[in-house]
């Protein structure tokens, strides 16, 4: 107890189940040096022209900004939505996968032409990094990507690739796992429940991009305080309307609801659910906050509210 305020502390379980679809993806590596990387999914702010930039920079070994995304276009390659969490988890593989095969063209071509320094090489052993084209083994002669497209008619070096599911996707179940704390102070008076801290730690597989991945997290722990505390529909009995469909009288957390937050993810890669090991983040942030929440404001006042949200007299009850 601190003065009026009845202290209390949560915890719950999260988990969510790992989804992933069949997504095909073109990659070209332009005479300019740059990179198109063109995908039919889209971005609705989870970061994924970030994250796509990002795949097919690791592939190539160069700066993600020389990397143009484009997507939502029905013309691109056909790919996974945004759903079930499952955006990242399909449509990364096949950006990398591209991104590799159009390395590999590039490297057939150095290979083949007798102007190049690598000519004559085996394409096993030439790798790219910062726009040139190098042998593993050694440093030395390198070759300039924008030369060789230049000298070899400067049309772009383009590859497409599909990630499918795997093959024994039948023989095994995927989810990502978390663990929710919650701590939480009561009026002892007007029972007014405020959660002064969430701390998240979630296995979601690799973290591809720390800001996007950690900011989704958090957003789901800001939305399950909505559901423990706020978000509560009103339906009319007789003509089954929803009363409060607007958000003067559907509440939602705003900034003086919402206190300290604290994510972490264990990064730890999942390869058998595909080669870059990660699952979707999207919802997984707001499993398990409401019974955290739930269960912090039991600890504090000894009631235990089982009707969501938790409201000033449920607790008074």
């Amino acid at each position: 107890r601190e003065g009026n305020k009845l202290i209390g502390y949560g915890m719950a379980t999260a988990n969510y189940g790992a989804g992933r679809s069949p997504s095909s993806a073109v990659v070209r590596i332009l005479p300019n040096g740059r990179v198109y990387v063109g995908i039919g999914t889209q971005d609705i702010g989870t970061g994924t022209y970030t994250i796509l930039a990002q795949t097919a920079a690791a592939a190539l070994a160069m700066d993600p900004a020389l990397i143009d995304v484009q997507l939502g276009d029905t013309n691109l390659p056909r790919s996974g939505g945004s759903g079930g969490s499952t955006t990242a988890a399909s449509v990364c593989p096949a950006v990398y996968d591209a991104a590799a095969a159009a390395k590999r063209k590039l490297a057939e071509l150095a290979v083949s032409d007798q102007k190049s320094p690598l000519h004559g090489a085996d394409v096993a052993d030439l790798d790219t990094k910062d726009g040139k084209l190098f042998l593993k083994s050694s440093a030395d002669a390198p070759e300039s990507i924008t030369a060789l497209i230049a000298r070899n008619g400067g049309k772009p070096i383009e590859a497409t690739a599909t990630s499918e599911m795997p093959k024994d996707r039948d023989t095994f179940t995927s989810h990502s796992w978390g663990a929710v704390f919650a701590e939480v102070a009561v009026d002892a008076d007007t029972h007014m429940v405020q959660v002064r801290r969430m701390v998240g730690t979630y296995d979601i597989g690799t973290l591809i991009n720390d800001k996007t991945g950690i900011n989704q997290l958090s957003g789901g722990i800001v939305w399950g305080v909505g559901m423990a505390l706020h978000e509560e529909t009103h339906i009319d009995p007789r003509y089954g309307r929803t009363i409060n469909e607007n958000f003067a009288e559907y509440h939602v957390p705003v900034n003086a609801d919402v206190h300290a937050i604290d994510v972490t993810c264990l990064n730890i890669p999942d390869y058998k659910f595909n080669q870059l090991g990660c699952r979707g983040v999207g919802e997984i942030g707001i499993t398990g906050v409401a019974a955290a929440i739930s269960n912090a404001a039991y600890n504090a006042t000894g009631k235990r509210v089982r009707d969501l949200p938790i409201t000033l007299d449920k607790l008074m009850a």
